[in-house]
């Protein structure tokens, strides 16, 4: 019996990736990046305005709220930063020293001052008012009178009937 001895061969197979497999690894990232993006972008903007909102309901209800309840039932006439610097100082309301309903002027989600205004027997934005408008300029910082990319509090309110 004859031993047959194999040569087996010897492949060296060097261990990592190809250019072209990295290549089409990256087209893959590239083209899922294309269609998520612009949808985290736009999911950024509305939890932006979304948040901004949420803020807006809290100020109506305190400190706003907390001001007229503290004075008769009577909103804070006044408008722009001049009523946050109001409830950041009341003074005092018929003999009795008030506290501040604010520490510092209430922000939106982009860091901009919240905007305020109130005239005595309505606000401008809306037509029968029965609250101050509180409204955010937005992304863009521009007050576009709640038009735009504003975030507003009256629009909501009409909805809800007051």
């Amino acid at each position: 019996m004859r031993s047959q001895q194999r040569n087996p061969v010897r492949r060296t197979r060097r261990s990592g990736f190809t250019l072209l497999e990295l290549l089409i690894v990256l087209a893959i990232i590239v083209v899922i990046a294309a269609m998520v993006v612009p949808n985290l972008i736009g999911s950024q903007q509305k939890a932006n305005e979304d948040v901004t909102l949420a803020t807006i309901k809290s100020i109506e209800k305190s400190p706003v709220g907390t001001w007229a309840a503290d004075h008769d039932g009577t909103y804070l006439q006044a408008s722009g930063s001049e009523a946050w610097q109001q409830m950041m100082n009341p003074g005092s309301y018929k003999g009795r020293k008030l506290r501040p309903y604010l520490e510092e002027p209430p922000l939106d989600a982009w860091g901009q001052i919240l905007q305020y205004e109130w005239n005595g027997d309505g606000h401008s934005k809306k037509q029968g008012a029965l609250r101050p408008a509180i409204w955010s300029v937005g992304a863009n910082g521009q007050d576009e009178g709640g038009e735009g990319d504003d975030v507003i509090s009256w629009r909501s309110l009409a909805a809800e009937g007051n």
